[in-house]
This record gives structure tokens, sequence and C-alpha cells, in this order.
């Protein structure tokens, strides 16, 4: 991979959000989750769909803290526009396990 310099990363806004909502995305190719974030009030609330259901239920979802990508362009996924690409890591099967704060934080808060 190449080296990007501390200047290309802070043009990457990574932000803390609190899931607001969560429902399943029957429609989408491969099994999503239709995501509600609240990442504070200079952001607001966005959506996005997250390939999280290996490890995840919509309803167990909601409060969870995410970190997420905040000044992509929105993307269509199907019939749904996604604001924001939620991150997480592949565990051994390739599932993905999403990427919080292990303490409180401010929804809002960017990433250092």
């Amino acid at each position: 991979m190449a080296e990007i310099t501390y200047d290309d990363f802070l043009k990457v806004d990574i932000r803390a959000g609190s899931v607001v909502k969560a429902e399943p995305y029957p429609e989408a190719r491969k099994p999503a989750i239709k995501l509600w974030i609240d990442f504070g009030p200079e952001i607001g609330e966005k959506k996005t769909s997250a390939q999280i259901t290996a490890h995840y239920e919509p309803e167990a979802l909601v409060g969870k803290m995410v970190m997420a990508v905040v000044n992509f362009p929105p993307r269509q996924i199907g019939r749904f526009m996604s604001e924001v690409l939620t991150l997480g890591v592949s565990d051994a099967e390739g599932g993905i396990v999403l990427v919080s704060p292990d303490k409180d934080v401010a929804p809002g808060e960017r990433m250092h």
C-alpha cells in the first residue's frame, strides 16, 4: 500500500456517532443493515447501509457508538442513499466487526 502524508490523513473526516435507528435491508445485494447515525449538532443525523449482519441484529445496534467517514460523497446502495461509510474490520470468517470507541465520547467527536 502506498504511503500517505499526514495532510492526506487529515482530509479524511472520521467521527464518532451514535446509532439512533437500525433496520434490516433485505433488498441489498449482500445482507446489510440500514443505520441512522447521530453525529451531533455540527453534522447531524446521517444514514448508511452496512454489511454487518454476521455479528449484529438491528435492534441491538440502537445506542451503539460507531466510527464513520463523514466526508465521502453520498453513494446509492440499491434504493438507499448511503451518506457515510461506517468503519469495521473483518474477523477470521470474513464477518465485519464495527470499529467503536472503548470509552464514552460525544457524538461528532473527530478521530485524531
